[in-house]
């Protein structure tokens, strides 16, 4: 069994939870939603989008008792291979050595028209309470 971590995000209208806790594992999936509108960032570079990714994630991560130094795994996809080095700046300024595990993947389209970039997170924070 799994619970909803609340982080302040509107609920998806599809069928889907934006992150689950199961024990001590946290299961996250970002795009660069705004938490204040639900609105997804579908323009700007690839420097903002993943901004807002990892901005998002900083509070997923709090909201389930821990930090991003409990990620252990991070997989990225992104629309345009180009994109893997402003995506990678961005990722230093949030997470440090060592780094989680990561697979980068370039795919051909996103869900949303305009968005550049999507993350799978998986962290571990422990027992749940």
């Amino acid at each position: 069994m799994f619970e909803v971590v609340d982080w302040g995000l509107p609920r998806n209208k599809g069928p889907v939870s934006n992150a689950v806790r199961a024990g001590g594992k946290v299961y996250t999936v970002q795009i660069p939603r705004d938490p204040a509108s639900g609105e997804v960032l579908a323009q700007g570079d690839i420097r903002e989008q993943t901004r807002q990714c990892l901005s998002n994630l900083v509070k997923v991560m709090k909201a389930a008792g821990g930090s991003l130094a409990d990620v252990v795994q991070v997989l990225v996809y992104l629309v345009e291979g180009t994109d893997a080095e402003g995506m990678n700046e961005v990722y230093k300024e949030f997470f440090k050595d060592p780094y989680p595990n990561r697979a980068t993947v370039v795919v051909k389209e996103l869900l949303v028209s305009g968005m550049r970039v999507e993350m799978v997170v998986h962290g571990h924070v422990g027992p749940a309470a």
